[in-house]
């Protein structure tokens, strides 16, 4: 992690990485997850590991969706990570590789392979850990097969959740705000783009009338 910094000095370098306006929908995100971050930088407790790297990808991609530019929410990322002394390369990397591994495991070997990220005794839990292992079993091969829902994968997240030393009311919680949150940002993105098509058709068709006008 980075030199001990206050929050002000976190929001300094992110806004130096980052010199971008960020549309109000998406400023909530990161602003949370910048302020999530620089706490967690300081827990002498905390330790980043896979679970955790998954979450976090999981939470950025979620609630980017449809952020415009394009090319931003890699910089996006990158900033937030960096800016807290977190390595946004690495834990994306991380996170790839670990989703794509999970997708491979069958419901009979998927909950002896999750244990290898086993939380360690005494140190910090995050909620990104939580949504980590919810992601993971969303695209295991187990739950693929037998097309399981949202409340299936949560049933199996908590009862996951002691034998990764994570504590299942905790990881309950944590994942019932993430999916709510992500439903609602889901039907946001949606009206957004709806608005901004509405937007589009009527200068379109204004331009097209003005046109007309002028050629008759």
């Amino acid at each position: 992690m980075g030199d001990r910094q206050t929050i002000a000095d976190s929001k300094r370098d992110f806004h130096q990485q980052f010199p971008y306006v960020i549309a109000p929908l998406y400023r909530r995100l990161a602003d949370e997850l910048l302020v999530e971050l620089h706490l967690l930088s300081h827990q002498k407790q905390f330790e980043s590991n896979a679970l955790f790297a998954v979450g976090l990808d999981t939470v950025f991609r979620s609630f980017t969706q449809g952020y415009r530019p394009e090319e931003h929410p890699p910089l996006l990322f990158k900033a937030l990570c960096s800016s807290n002394g977190f390595e946004a390369e690495q834990l994306r990397k991380e996170a790839g590789t670990t989703l794509e591994q999970a997708g491979n495991q069958s419901e009979a070997v998927f909950d002896d392979w999750i244990k290898q990220f086993r939380r360690p005794e005494d140190t910090h839990y995050s909620r990104l850990m939580a949504i980590g292992l919810f992601s993971l079993l969303e695209v295991s091969k187990g739950m693929a097969d037998k097309a399981t829902d949202v409340g299936q994968v949560k049933t199996k997240a908590s009862e996951l959740s002691e034998s990764l030393n994570l504590v299942p009311a905790r990881v309950d919680k944590d994942i019932n705000l993430f999916l709510t949150s992500r439903e609602r940002m889901a039907q946001a993105v949606e009206l957004m783009e709806e608005t901004l098509a509405s937007e589009r058709k009527k200068r379109e068709q204004r331009l097209a009338e003005s046109t007309q006008g002028t050629a008759s």
